[in-house]
């Protein structure tokens, strides 16, 4: 378990502030502890400073993970985000699209939300920039991608 270099510590806030923008800040300077990204194994963990403190008893063979699963890089260096990172981002989300409930199933078994399956959209989403899929009831469902910006969808 180590800190993020600079080069990987970018990439993972590049990728992040496609999700969350700016507050990436809230992210870190939390109200109730504050908390960091640690790398275990090419796998990014988001952890508390106290379960950080308490790790360093346990020798690097036998740590499997800690904290919460942001995502991992690759071989490449890329920067990939994980379904276990998807609480943390609905929270601080800037981009949020909602699914009406007929399309909320193709939607969790990887097929694209169509404009017709889509119930509502954020201000000002961009082109091509992250949302978090919700569905009607306000539950986060995943994250991706939007093919088309909000003036498009409407």
């Amino acid at each position: 378990m180590r800190p993020l270099t600079e080069e990987e510590t970018k990439a993972l806030f590049m990728k992040l502030s496609e999700y969350i923008g700016r507050n990436i800040e809230h992210l870190i300077n939390r109200k109730d502890e504050r908390h960091s990204f640690r790398l275990v194994k090419d796998r990014v963990y988001y952890v508390s400073e106290t379960v950080i403190k308490a790790s360093f008893s346990i020798s690097r063979d036998n740590l499997l993970s800690l904290g919460t699963c942001f995502g991992k890089f690759s071989k490449s260096g890329k920067f990939r985000l994980h379904i276990t990172a998807l609480p943390h981002l609905a929270q601080y989300a800037t981009n949020k699209v909602w699914v009406k409930s007929n399309a909320e199933m193709q939607f969790l078994y990887g097929n694209n939300v169509s404009k017709a399956g889509l119930a509502r959209i954020t201000e000002s989403t961009p082109q091509y920039g992250g949302v978090v899929v919700y569905n009607m009831a306000d539950i986060p469902l995943g994250f991706g991608v939007a093919a088309q910006g909000t003036e498009a969808c409407k």
